[in-house]
């Protein structure tokens, strides 16, 4: 087990397959940093044309506050203590920034499903810290998405079950659902 590691995505609902990757990536490692990615779809644009999803409102509904208290939540239905743990900004847009935000000396764990998280594994790869695959897996075979989860949320489709409870309790508190529903969702 090394002592620091790193995981990051945009979390743009967190759903069952994003837990399975924070918690794979926790078992390796005693402290996790838990990078957010758009953080700010303004200040942290998407820059590159693999990453189809950092630049609309659409794409990213909930602010950065709302991913960090959803996933805050989640951990601790899973078990996992506050102390292990923290979220950070991830600003893979601006790669000359993240080691701002992120230790250099932790293991980065990935999942690629896809070719910007290939592009992604190359910026870490460039910035010269250390990088671990958890896993490859092709679009057939990763799971829910976050953008399948609110397409379902947009057309008033059952949705739950693909979230940790708490996050399903957090979208409905805060009016999560009717945000998303607002925003225009036209899917193919």
């Amino acid at each position: 087990m090394v002592e620091a590691g790193v995981i990051h995505g945009r979390f743009q609902i967190l759903h069952l397959k994003h837990m399975e990757y924070i918690l794979a990536a926790k078992m390796r490692c005693r402290k996790l940093y838990i990078g957010i990615t758009h953080s700010d779809i303004v200040s942290f644009a998407a820059t590159s044309v693999n990453d189809l999803h950092g630049t609309t409102k659409r794409d990213n509904p909930l602010t950065f506050f709302e991913r960090f208290e959803m996933i805050q939540e989640a951990l601790k239905d899973f078990g996992v203590g506050r102390e292990e743990y923290e979220i950070i900004p991830f600003p893979v847009s601006q790669p000359d920034l993240i080691l701002q935000y992120a230790p250099k000396d932790a293991v980065y764990y990935m999942s690629i499903c896809s070719e910007w998280d290939e592009e992604r594994f190359q910026i870490l790869q460039k910035l010269g810290v250390e990088t671990e695959v958890l896993w490859r897996k092709g679009q057939d075979e990763r799971g829910i998405t976050g953008s399948e989860v609110r397409k379902l949320i947009a057309e008033e489709k059952e949705w739950q079950q693909y979230v940790p409870k708490t996050v399903s309790e957090y979208i409905t508190k805060h009016g999560i659902e009717e945000r998303i529903r607002g925003l225009n969702y036209l899917y193919d």
